[in-house]
């Protein structure tokens, strides 16, 4: 079986996008704000499960690589003089797939990686979404830089899998991983609809 962004059950609405390019200096902002948020999460895999000793380099690389992406994210923020926003807001759809997680250790680390994967697919989604609206005429090298951006959240969703299955049943995995999918699914269409990753 492969364990790609085409696990995800629903695709997001033209809205969405419509509302990002009308308003990309308040989505820039939520933006930089999912990075970071993306590289804390990725270390605290290593700060809760230390004993999981192989694969804590590479969460260290995708924390690095996710701390690389909030430095380009600010930097464009920069030339288009969009300040950072003060504290970071609450993010809905991570809230309510966090709430989906189990409680015993083991439930947890699977449940934990799973919704990791779920939402570098669904960056990975929305990026491209974003790379495909840009003009390439406009704006060349934002369109450029979230083509990057897209490819390596597909790579980070398959990793976090990987993960998984280094340590977890395939049986198990892919039972919670198509749950985990429905739900996101239905999280993903009651979101309101605003200049935001999510």
């Amino acid at each position: 079986m492969e364990y790609d962004i085409n696990m995800l059950q629903v695709a997001s609405p033209q809205t969405w996008l419509d509302a990002v390019l009308n308003d990309f200096d308040a989505f820039l902002q939520d933006h930089a704000d999912c990075e970071r948020k993306a590289s804390a999460m990725a270390m605290s895999f290593v700060a809760k499960f230390p004993n999981r000793t192989e694969i804590i380099p590479e969460l260290i690389d995708i924390g690095v690589e996710e701390l690389q992406h909030f430095k380009q994210v600010y930097k464009i923020m920069e030339r288009r003089g969009v300040l950072l926003p003060e504290g970071m807001a609450k993010d809905l759809y991570i809230k309510q797939l966090v709430n989906l997680c189990r409680s015993t250790r083991e439930e947890r680390f699977m449940d934990r990686l799973i919704l990791a994967s779920l939402v570098e697919w669904r960056g990975c989604e929305r990026f491209k979404l974003i790379a495909d609206g840009l003009s390439a005429d406009e704006e060349p090298d934002l369109k450029r830089f979230y083509q990057l951006l897209w490819e390596s959240e597909a790579r980070h969703g398959e990793s976090f899998i990987a993960m998984a299955l280094r340590y977890l049943p395939e049986a198990d995995v892919q039972n919670r991983l198509q749950y985990m999918v429905d739900e996101e699914a239905k999280i993903l269409q009651g979101l309101e609809i605003r200049a935001a990753l999510h």
